[in-house]
């Protein structure tokens, strides 16, 4: 039986949400959106043309599945069809956050997706974070480009763009959006430093063990250069 959540207390978790997007600068002007799934027909989402930041949950929209305005006295965010593609190919999906981190960002425009097992923390709670192909904003192209991932991964960069994550509530969905981010920044720290060293495949494997323990069944398998070299035998 899916377990969903209190409608006004949603409301108020995204604009908190909403907030620290806006505090730790994620998003800027009017960037991102966050939806919430109340029930299996019913969506919570930010609307169009608002800063992240100081939001009432008054202003937040509901919708349907389909993307049908059921109320609110604004229209949903430009990207609703983004959040929509997730929840339909993902029932285990409650909440989706969409920003613009800087560093996850720039990952973005460059085009480099986090498959490099260096971190602990990411390889349980992340796991891969790939990059979907380029999509004209505000078209049919942007939920297309996240099909691919939406089941196996908790997160993807979008190309040129910024970063999506998901999950079963709306506090996971926004700590891999933290988590991301702080992967970004140590990759970045690392150019500066020097080549990190990678955990082995049985590291690896240890790691996923973890994850599974947990619960955790989605975000794929880094590759390892141990792989690699195994391949060149």
């Amino acid at each position: 039986m899916n377990s969903y959540f209190d409608e006004t207390e949603i409301r108020k978790d995204i604009c908190v949400v909403g907030q620290k997007l806006y505090d730790k600068e994620f998003v800027a002007a009017n960037d991102g959106n966050i939806s919430v799934k109340i029930n299996d027909h019913e969506i919570i989402i930010t609307p169009t043309g608002v800063s992240k930041g100081g939001m009432i949950p008054e202003e937040l929209i509901k919708i349907d599945l389909n993307g049908k305005l059921i109320s609110g006295k604004s229209m949903p965010s430009s990207e609703v069809k983004m959040h929509l593609k997730v929840y339909q190919l993902n029932p285990e999906v409650k909440a989706v956050v969409h920003a613009h981190p800087p560093l996850a960002t720039a990952f973005a425009v460059a085009r480099i997706p986090l498959d490099r097992p260096i971190l602990s923390e990411a390889v349980v709670n992340l796991g891969v974070v790939p990059v979907a192909d380029y999509a004209l904003p505000g078209t049919d192209e942007v939920p297309n480009s996240i099909v691919p991932f939406v089941k196996e991964y908790n997160a993807v960069l979008l190309a040129n763009h910024g970063l999506l994550t998901w999950g079963s509530d709306l506090t996971q969905a926004y700590f891999r959006m933290e988590s991301v981010e702080h992967y970004c920044k140590i990759l970045y720290y690392l150019k500066q430093i020097g080549e990190p060293k990678e955990f082995n495949f049985d590291q690896v494997s240890a790691l996923l063990d973890i994850r599974e323990k947990m619960g955790i069944y989605s975000g794929g398998t880094p590759s390892c250069k141990e792989d690699y070299i195994n391949t060149l035998d």
